[in-house]
């Protein structure tokens, strides 16, 4: 008697804390990896991360705009968050069973006022030596 269907769970249910061990070396925003063949292609894995800016950042960085230049608060908020669709991204891909990611690429969207969310996605493969 066949297994019913069990969907996997994906990357959105793990903190990024949790995170495999993964070689981020075999991460790119390419279409494939110097040195390396594809044998497996386990299709699209993504991370998204929702976050909005609090109360003392909007203060903090309202204080920044008054004097020009880079808005160190919010460039430290949108770092943080695309990291962590990077990282939910990356555990989506370990749980294929993919060793590399390629054609990666992120996306942001304001949600509502001060809410944004951020997408990093890519094509989880297995890759092996171009000379195996």
């Amino acid at each position: 008697m066949s297994q019913p269907y069990q969907p996997q769970q994906t990357a959105t249910a793990y903190a990024p804390q949790q995170v495999r061990a993964f070689d981020h070396s075999q991460v790119t925003a390419a279409f494939e990896l110097p040195g390396r063949k594809i044998v497996a292609n386990y299709g699209i894995v993504r991370g998204i991360i929702v976050r909005s800016r609090n109360l003392f950042g909007q203060i903090g960085a309202g204080f920044q705009t008054l004097f020009g230049g880079n808005i160190s608060l919010y460039t430290q908020l949108c770092e943080r968050a695309r990291l962590d669709a990077y990282e939910l991204m990356i555990q989506h891909a370990a749980e294929l069973g993919a060793n590399a990611v390629i054609c990666v690429r992120y996306d942001a969207t304001e949600i509502a006022a001060g809410v944004t969310e951020v997408l990093c996605y890519g094509t989880a493969v297995t890759v092996a030596p171009a000379d195996a």
